[in-house]
C-alpha cells in the first residue's frame, strides 16, 4: 500500500495537571529528517521522541512540536535573561551613539523580546510526565499515518489508470511492430518498381533487405522488459514498506526502453504512441516524488 509523504497529525493529553498538545507535519524529503520543536524543560527527551516518530515515518521532512501547559502554578516562576537583556541594552546604547540620541531606554520594551524573560519549572519530574506526553504523540503519528495512508490510496488510483493506458499503448505498438515489416516489404518493392520498370525484383535480394530492416527495427526485447517493469511497479505498490524510490527507478527505466522503441521502429503511428507513454512516465514521476 502506498503512503503520501504530506500530511498531518494532531492530538491532545489532558489527564493530570499538564496539558500536552502534539503536532506531527510531513513534507516530501529524498530522505527522512526529524525536526523537533520542544519546550526547554522536554528537551532531554528529544531521542526519545525521536525514536518513537522514526518507527512510524519512514521517509520525508517531518517536523513534530509539543506544546505543554502545566496548570499547576506553584511549579512554574520567571527568571530574567540577564546576558541576553545586557546585549539588547548595549545594542540599543550602541544605536543612540550612532543616532545622537540621549533618549532613555523604555524597560518595557524588554516584555516584548523574546526569550528575555524565561519560564521556570521547578521540580519537574519528566519520567512522570512521560506517559501522557508519549499517549499525545502516538495519537498524532498514528492521526498522521491516517492520512498518508488515505492520501496514498488516491495517488494508488490514479498510478493505476496511468498504468493500464501506458500498457494499452505497448499493446498498440506490438500489434503495430507485427504489420511494420510487411509495409517495409510493400514500399521497397514499390520503390524499387518505379526505378527498374519492366524488370523483375529480386526476391531473394529484396527479402535480405527486409530481413535487414526487420532485425534493426526488432523491438521485442524493449516491449518485453517494459511490461516486466510494469508488473514490477504494481507489485510494489501493493508492498507495506517504504517503495517510493523503487518505483522511481522503475519509471526511470520503462522511459529509456520507450526512448529504445522510439529510436528502433521507423514508423510514426510507433512514434507517436511512445510519445504518449513518454507523457504518461512523466506524470507518474511527479505523483511519485510525494510516494513514501
Amino acid at each position: 500500500m502506498l503512503r503520501s509523504m504530506t500530511a498531518y497529525g494532531r492530538a491532545e493529553s489532558v489527564k493530570g495537571k499538564t496539558e500536552f498538545t502534539a503536532e506531527v507535519k510531513s513534507v516530501n524529503s529524498r530522505y527522512r529528517e526529524i525536526i523537533l520543536k520542544l519546550p526547554q524543560v522536554l528537551q532531554p527527551l528529544e531521542d526519545r521522541i525521536k525514536l518513537k516518530t522514526s518507527s512510524t515515518l519512514k521517509r520525508g521532512r517531518i517536523e513534530l512540536s509539543v506544546q505543554m501547559k502545566d496548570n499547576n502554578d506553584v511549579n512554574l516562576r520567571l527568571e530574567l535573561n540577564k546576558p541576553m537583556v545586557k546585549a539588547y541594552i548595549a545594542v540599543l546604547n550602541e544605536l543612540n551613539r550612532e543616532l545622537g540620541s540621549d533618549q532613555p531606554i523604555n524597560l518595557s520594551l524588554f516584555s516584548q523580546l523574546r526569550d528575555t524573560i524565561l519560564v521556570k519549572q521547578e521540580n519537574v519530574d519528566i519520567e512522570k510526565m512521560w506517559p501522557d506526553l508519549e499517549e499525545a504523540i502516538d495519537r498524532a503519528l498514528i492521526s498522521i499515518e491516517t492520512m498518508r495512508l488515505n492520501e496514498g490510496e488516491i495517488i494508488a488510483k490514479d498510478f493505476f489508470a496511468r498504468l493500464e493506458k501506458i500498457e494499452s499503448f505497448i499493446n498498440e505498438i506490438e500489434s503495430r511492430a507485427n504489420i511494420v515489416v510487411e509495409d517495409y516489404r510493400e514500399k521497397l518493392r514499390e520503390k524499387i518498381q518505379k526505378l527498374v520498370g519492366n524488370l523483375e525484383v529480386s526476391e531473394d535480394r529484396l527479402a535480405q533487405e527486409v530481413a535487414f530492416m526487420a532485425e534493426r527495427s526488432d523491438i521485442t526485447e524493449e516491449l518485453v522488459r517494459a511490461r516486466s517493469h510494469l508488473e514490477q511497479f504494481r507489485n510494489y505498490m501493493d508492498q507495506d514498506d517504504v517503495v517510493g524510490r523503487r518505483l522511481e527507478f522503475l519509471l526511470q527505466e520503462i522511459n529509456r526502453e520507450v526512448n529504445t522503441i522510439g529510436a528502433k521502429a521507423a514508423d510514426s503511428f510507433i512514434s507517436q504512441r511512445a510519445v504518449e507513454i513518454k507523457a504518461e512516465l512523466e506524470k507518474l514521476r511527479e505523483q511519485v516524488q510525494n510516494v513514501e
